[in-house]
């Protein structure tokens, strides 16, 4: 599966963006996908996580209540929705996708086999 990450932009602290992760070449069905993000200088680090088998969906503490992970089965696409966006969520953000990731790594970016290219998400104070 091949996937390509889109949506970010600028935005002021307090404001909204949704993230898009398309996929092509597969079926998002039968992946778990999760969100990570890099900042300068900083760790990759995990976002949020959905999967398609109706296991629910995981979020980082720091994000959870502001984040918001869903799909569009027919688009083939995940989305992730970020409300009340701070200045510390600037970073880029990456989608990816396992079939093999077991739900207690959810959060371990070393488990994921296919990547997005990132997308920029700038938050100003």
């Amino acid at each position: 599966v091949q996937l390509q990450a889109f949506g970010g932009g600028l935005v002021q602290a307090g404001g909204s963006l949704t993230l898009s992760c398309a996929a092509s070449e597969g079926t998002l069905s039968n992946y778990r996908v999760g969100w990570f993000r890099q900042a300068p200088g900083k760790e990759r680090e995990f976002v949020a996580a959905f999967s398609w088998r109706g296991e629910g969906t995981y979020y980082a503490s720091s994000v959870k209540g502001r984040f918001t992970i869903s799909r569009d089965n027919a688009k083939n696409t995940v989305y992730l929705q970020m409300n009340s966006l701070k200045p510390e969520d600037t970073a880029v953000y990456y989608c990816a996708a396992s079939s093999t990731v077991h739900l207690s790594a959810l959060s371990n970016a070393g488990e994921y086999s296919y990547w997005g290219q990132g997308t920029q998400v700038t938050v100003s104070s």
